[in-house]
């Protein structure tokens, strides 16, 4: 069986205020053409569909658009999750009818419905999906104590996918059947990138990779950089287009996935060519204007400009949009305290700061004492709870 693996569209995207919509778009009907030209008999998105629990309008009818063209058109079936930017409850709204079409969506994690079944020459495929797992929702949802972490809520949820009939847990998959996992989740030791909305406050938010042993193949959301997690079985496809300049040297793709008669796997990264590429370029004022430093046919990419001048440059966004129409931040590393080097530091130290770290230094500077444990944990608290009442509110 032959499976299309993406994940992170992030539909409705606004970077550094430019609507992506039409990027997107584009990038959209070239996922398209390869469901329909490399016989791929299902479709898995593996979250983070849209890039707030309210998305615009333009955003919705890309995404009917889209499934439309795959699930009416090519007849082809849509396995699709919640991630931790979708609301749960507006995505799967009406699930229940649309799977009759083909086009199965989990918005919240739930105990209640099976697998989505596909067969092929050598018998049945059975999808699990499973979308972003919250903690307090997995306690709820399950009844149990001390999910406390997203490792654990992950970890039961999963546990729950490799039992039996009778609720028995087995180390492989019941009978040896061929199984795929769709979920969304931070695998511990995976790449991150700065355009990623942490999962939780003060490092709880990650996934220990052994909790997907024993499925022939998981298909992860989440991280925007193609890669593995831990296996080659467990992926990440990586996201549609590069949402921050961070994913400038990145190679975004989908995944074609190709699950043999015996559970083998065979793995391939088909590249997406964007309209507008995102492109991090540095030089001085007057060698940027006479088209230096940028290659040849990318004046109309996304840019990030860092000058070298040290002098005083008038208006410099400005002057550069008359020759590269996109240019979307400008950085004078000379003018920071401390110079280039020291700079660019601090402000890269700064992104890599999470909230916890952020509320450390904060408390910090305002008492002139350290948090304490309990501190921190009434302030994690504190901030998943309102997380949680925003992606319930919309």
């Amino acid at each position: 069986m032959r499976l299309l693996h993406t994940a992170d569209w992030h539909l409705g995207r606004i970077f550094h205020g430019q609507h992506l919509t039409e990027d997107q778009a584009h990038l959209l009907d070239q996922v398209v053409d390869i469901v329909r030209e490399s016989g791929v008999d299902a479709v898995l998105i593996a979250g983070d569909i849209y890039d707030r629990a309210v998305p615009p309008p333009e955003a919705v009818s890309l995404l009917d658009d889209v499934l439309e063209r795959l699930v009416l058109g090519l007849r082809v079936p849509v396995v699709m999750i919640a991630g931790n930017h979708d609301s749960p409850e507006r995505l799967g709204f009406a699930s229940r009818l649309l799977e009759r079409g083909g086009l199965h969506v989990a918005g919240a994690p739930a105990t209640d419905g099976g697998p989505v079944v596909l067969e092929d020459r050598h018998g049945p495929v059975h999808i699990h999906p499973l979308p972003y797992v919250e903690p307090p929702v997995a306690r709820h949802v399950l009844g149990l104590d001390g999910l406390d972490d997203h490792d654990s809520a992950t970890g039961a949820f999963l546990d729950r996918l490799r039992a039996d009939g009778s609720g028995g847990l087995q180390t492989r998959p019941p009978g040896g059947r061929r199984t795929v996992v769709v979920a969304h989740a931070f695998v511990a030791g995976g790449a991150s990138s700065e355009s990623e909305r942490p999962l939780s406050v003060g490092g709880a938010g990650t996934v220990d990779p052994s909790r997907f042993q024993g499925f022939t193949y998981v298909a992860l959301g989440h991280l925007h950089r193609p890669q593995a997690a831990g296996a080659d079985r467990v992926r990440y496809s990586g996201s549609l287009f590069k949402y921050s300049f961070d994913e400038a040297d990145h190679e975004k793709s989908v995944t074609l996935v190709e699950v043999g008669a015996d559970g083998e796997v065979r793995i391939e990264e088909v590249p997406l060519r964007p309209r507008r590429d995102v492109r991090r370029v540095e030089g001085y004022f007057k060698d940027l204007l006479a088209g230096q430093g940028v290659p040849p046919g990318s004046r109309e990419d996304y840019l990030m400009v860092t000058l070298l001048d040290t002098g005083a440059v008038l208006d410099p966004i400005g002057r550069l949009r008359e020759v590269y129409p996109n240019v979307l931040h400008v950085e004078r590393p000379a003018l920071w305290t401390g110079g280039r080097d020291a700079g660019q530091g601090a402000g890269a130290e700064r992104l890599r700061l999470d909230d916890m770290d952020l509320f450390r230094a904060f408390f910090l500077d305002v008492t002139g004492e350290q948090l304490s444990e309990e501190q921190e944990a009434a302030y994690a608290s504190v901030v998943e709870d309102l997380r949680r009442r925003q992606r319930e509110a919309g």
